[in-house]
């Protein structure tokens, strides 16, 4: 229940005060039937035959502007074509609103731009329209970016919680916890340097893939609150449990090594690059293979199950032994996107 009387950082993280904010106090305000929290972006009835019409927006306010891998340019872009292309969709637009801090070097603006628009060619995107906003020196950290994307997806595709069953296999397609830890790195705040580079990417060719398999049910790229928060969205949802294998969860070296040394989860660290994926487990080999043989999904793998047993999301530990993976309470990295 959303007690607090003042927002906090911590409403922003993807855990339960998020989820507080957004089901009671956002959801209960706007009370439209076509809003959809528990998907990335929301069906539209447009009469057309054999495709529907989906839509999705975001918000970026990421923290340094560049950072190793990307810029919050490239990453608004590949943050808004990742949430329709998780929803089986293919993205066609996009909107962009500017929200500019006087005092903005204006070249550092332009390699924002420039890198924002090589993203959208790459992916085959349009800008279709946009708007640009300046606030007073000390409101805005730099830019603000805030953008729509619409795309169409084949009707017959059809994903969501709602279709998870019981045995079926949880899929991540790569090593987890990379953007969050490139970013902290980028800040400098703890005297550490590295070599980690943000995941951020498309994962339109790893989504396309998964859609050409008929037990797909269900997929979500883990970005605010990581893999754990994506698995519990889906224990919350189905009421089925999630058993998870950690000696399976791809987590690069470095990355583990930060998160040793600071006191942070990989698990709940974001990624913008990756899809967790719930298939029929007769399908599983058969998507491990087909992300396998695509450059960004090369450390993909089979990472657990859906199961009736387990009241909650259950980690089997490499020793042997299994804990319970919390809901995110605390923000570890705030404007890590």
């Amino acid at each position: 229940m959303l007690t607090d009387t003042h927002i906090s950082l911590a409403h922003g993280n993807g855990g339960r005060l998020m989820r507080e904010l957004i089901e009671e106090l956002i959801a209960g305000c706007l009370g439209d039937r076509l809003l959809d929290f528990e998907n990335d972006a929301a069906g539209i009835d447009m009469a057309c035959d054999n495709a529907e019409l989906l839509i999705t927006t975001d918000g970026f306010t990421v923290k340094p502007l560049e950072f190793p891998g990307g810029d919050i340019g490239s990453l608004a872009v590949h943050g808004t074509i990742n949430d329709l292309a998780v929803s089986g969709a293919i993205p066609h637009y996009l909107t962009l609103n500017l929200f500019i801090e006087e005092g903005l070097e204006v070249a550092l603006l332009q390699r924002l731009l420039n890198s924002l628009a090589g993203a959208a060619r790459d992916a085959d995107v349009r800008i279709a329209c946009g708007d640009t906003k300046v606030v007073p020196r000390g409101e805005g950290s730099g830019v603000y970016f805030a953008t729509t994307g619409v795309g169409l997806r084949t009707r017959s595709l059809q994903l969501g919680m709602s279709r998870i069953q019981s045995e079926d296999t949880i899929l991540v397609s790569g090593p987890v916890g990379d953007h969050g830890i490139a970013v902290m790195l980028a800040r400098e705040q703890f005297g550490l340097r590295g070599e980690v580079r943000s995941d951020a990417a498309s994962v339109l060719p790893l989504a396309q893939a998964a859609t050409e398999l008929g037990g797909l049910r269900y997929m979500r790229d883990p970005t605010r609150g990581g893999l754990a928060t994506v698995l519990h969205e889906i224990q919350r949802a189905t009421g089925l449990g999630v058993r998870i294998q950690e000696s399976c969860i791809p987590v690069r070296e470095p990355v583990r090594s930060v998160c040793e040394m600071l006191g942070y989860d990989p698990y709940y660290l974001a990624c913008e690059g990756r899809i967790v994926a719930v298939i029929a487990t007769e399908q599983a080999q058969a998507l491990l293979d087909a992300w396998q043989q695509l450059p960004a999904g090369e450390d993909a793998a089979i990472i657990g199950q859906i199961n009736r047993d387990d009241p909650c999301v259950v980690l089997e530990t490499e020793l042997g032994g299994e804990r319970a993976l919390e809901e995110l309470e605390d923000d570890p990295l705030p404007r890590i996107c």
